[in-house]
């Protein structure tokens, strides 16, 4: 029998393998800026309260995601950065696919109209993902942060939504 996979939202006590996902992506050198894997308290108060999910195959997270806020200002409400994670162990079984396609639907349903992606040309999987659910390259940032010594480059991809009139 086949493990059906399943979605639910993420909870505080899915922390542990959440974060444990997280940190396989840290350990890729191509997943985030981000060099310490922060706790609970610091991830939390760093996203959107909306639009937190996990998948799972038998009890087991095996993927997650969420969005970030681009800015404090309020005319930006409406934008979000988008984190999407899955386990190593999981990887090219679809499961970034359906957990980014679910995300732009809950987006959406929550009132983001842009969501946006920075995200290394090296990452060359989630890019593919990322543009064959709509998202666009809009610009090319390089050297536009320095990662264990080397300045990396990252390719910014947007999507827009029109459920507000934005095209």
């Amino acid at each position: 029998m086949e493990a059906k996979l399943t979605f639910r939202n993420l909870k505080e006590t899915d922390w542990e393998q959440v974060s444990g996902i997280y940190q396989e992506g840290l350990d890729t050198g191509n997943a985030t800026f981000e060099s310490n894997l922060p706790n609970w308290e610091g991830w939390n108060n760093g996203h959107l309260k909306e639009c937190r999910l996990i998948a799972e195959i038998n009890n087991k997270i095996v993927g997650w995601y969420a969005l970030s806020p681009v800015s404090s200002r309020c005319v930006y409400g409406g934008v979000a950065e988008v984190s999407v994670y899955v386990s190593t162990k999981f990887s090219g079984q679809k499961i970034g696919t359906e957990l980014l396609g679910r995300l732009i639907t809950e987006s959406e349903n929550n009132e983001i109209w842009t969501l946006q992606a920075g995200i290394f040309p090296e990452n060359k999987g989630s890019l593919i993902i990322h543009e064959r659910l709509g998202f666009r390259k809009v610009g090319y940032r390089e050297k536009i942060g320095k990662m264990n010594g080397v300045w990396r480059n990252t390719i910014l991809l947007e999507r827009r939504s029109n459920i507000i009139g934005v095209e």
